[in-house]
């Protein structure tokens, strides 16, 4: 009979790779260090806005194949929802201007040539820009590969890869920048539309992520914070929770999907990223107004995305690490006067709250990005998973559910 195999981590990439394993038909215990699952991803209620929020708004694509294969698997699909057609809802609150990028599905991107469709002040010829990113070598940055000025970088560009390095573009790595522009704007407009979680990311990727592992025989044990990892003969020998020990059988194996400052705390030798960008969310509870876009970009303000949720509007700023010291009503403040004139709004500052995640993902730039470990480690029977393994994306949760599928491809042997 096939080996147990114990996942340390009940984050998305844990998560995957337990309900991967699972599929087929393959024994799997997850060892989660706090109290709840999901970890960047997760959903809770707030005492302060008196309702369920995500720890953080994630984005989601029509094109991020392994993510949506994931919500297939546990059956919540329909629960990332999204406009109909690939749109772009923007604001730019200098101008007070107000454009959709419509995007057609083919591949071929003829909405270039539309100037109805396209970014204002853009023309056809400037899009060709991009593909510079697409042929950049490892070891450049944006800056150095694209010209970082002008109305398309400024009202897409800029925008979308501060979303998805979580830095500022031009520092970015341009080998990253190229994977997310393969993958979306390249890959035609099929593969761009937005999706989000609509009734919380807790509700419809981690709770029934655990309901699927449990159906098949599998285990989540939380609170349970693995201290060490003992190792014989080229091999992880046991697991170390402090109060017990697990000695592994000689076909068990372990994948190891927490984030990277524990990974290399816990495995000698382990390159990984060291440096980290922060991540700002506020969520306000109010209901949206009508015909609200469920996304909305806005430029020229601290305020980068406006998601609507029922009862909630929800804001997320990029790169946040000048915004950690701020006091927080202040910051309220500021976002919510943002987030007023941007849909419309009169209303005063409503019940709020304010989640600042100083260690969101690593910092994408080239010299962090080669850090980043292949999921095989030096020994036989330990793997490693997450956002900030060598994907070839940023880090996503399209990213960690990749590589927790291939860490289970890995375990399964």
């Amino acid at each position: 009979m096939p080996g147990m195999i114990h996942i340390i981590g009940a984050g998305v990439a844990g998560l995957s790779a337990a309900v991967n394993l699972g599929k087929r038909g393959r024994s799997v215990t997850v060892h989660e260090a706090t109290s709840f699952a999901g970890g960047r991803c997760r959903s809770y209620h707030d005492a302060a806005i008196g309702m369920t929020i995500d720890n953080g708004n994630h984005l989601l694509l029509s094109g991020n194949a392994a993510a949506l294969g994931f919500a297939r698997d546990i059956g919540t699909e329909q629960g990332l929802v999204g406009p109909a057609t690939p749109t772009f809802d923007f604001i730019d609150l200098a101008s007070r201007e107000r454009w959709t990028l419509r995007m057609n599905e083919g591949r071929l991107p003829w909405w270039i040539f539309d100037s109805t469709r396209r970014v204002p002040g853009t023309r056809a010829r400037d899009y060709l820009g991009f593909g510079g990113l697409l042929m950049a070598p490892a070891g450049k940055t944006v800056g150095e590969v694209i010209t970082a000025s002008g109305p398309l970088y400024e009202r897409l560009a800029a925008p979308l890869l501060l979303a998805a390095l979580n830095i500022e573009p031009p520092a970015g790595s341009a080998r990253l920048a190229g994977a997310v522009i393969r993958e979306t704007l390249a890959a035609g407009g099929k593969a761009c539309r937005p999706l989000i979680a609509r009734e919380g990311l807790g509700a419809t990727l981690i709770a029934p992520a655990l309901a699927r592992i449990a159906q098949a025989a599998g285990a989540v044990k939380l609170s349970h914070e693995l201290h060490a990892l003992r190792f014989a003969d080229g091999k992880v020998a046991a697991l170390d929770f402090g109060g017990d020990t697990i000695a592994l059988a000689a076909d068990d194996s372990v994948i190891l999907a927490v984030p990277p400052y524990g990974a290399t705390a816990l495995v000698p030798g382990l390159k990984a990223p060291s440096e980290f960008r922060a991540i700002v969310n506020a969520h306000f509870r109010i209901d949206p107004p009508p015909g609200q876009p469920p996304i909305l970009g806005v430029l020229n303000a601290t305020t980068e995305w406006v998601f609507a949720f029922p009862g909630r509007l929800s804001v997320t700023i990029s790169a946040g690490d000048r915004l950690i010291a701020t006091p927080r009503e202040e910051l309220a403040r500021t976002i919510w006067g943002e987030v007023a004139a941007a849909c419309g709004l009169s209303a005063g500052l409503p019940p709020w709250q304010i989640v600042r995640e100083r260690r969101a993902t690593f910092a994408a730039t080239p010299a962090q990005d080669a850090l980043r470990p292949p999921p095989r480690t030096q020994w036989r029977n330990l793997f490693v998973a997450g956002d900030w393994t060598d994907t070839g994306l940023p880090a996503t949760i399209e990213g960690a559910i990749r590589s927790g599928n291939r860490a289970a491809e890995l375990a399964f042997g």
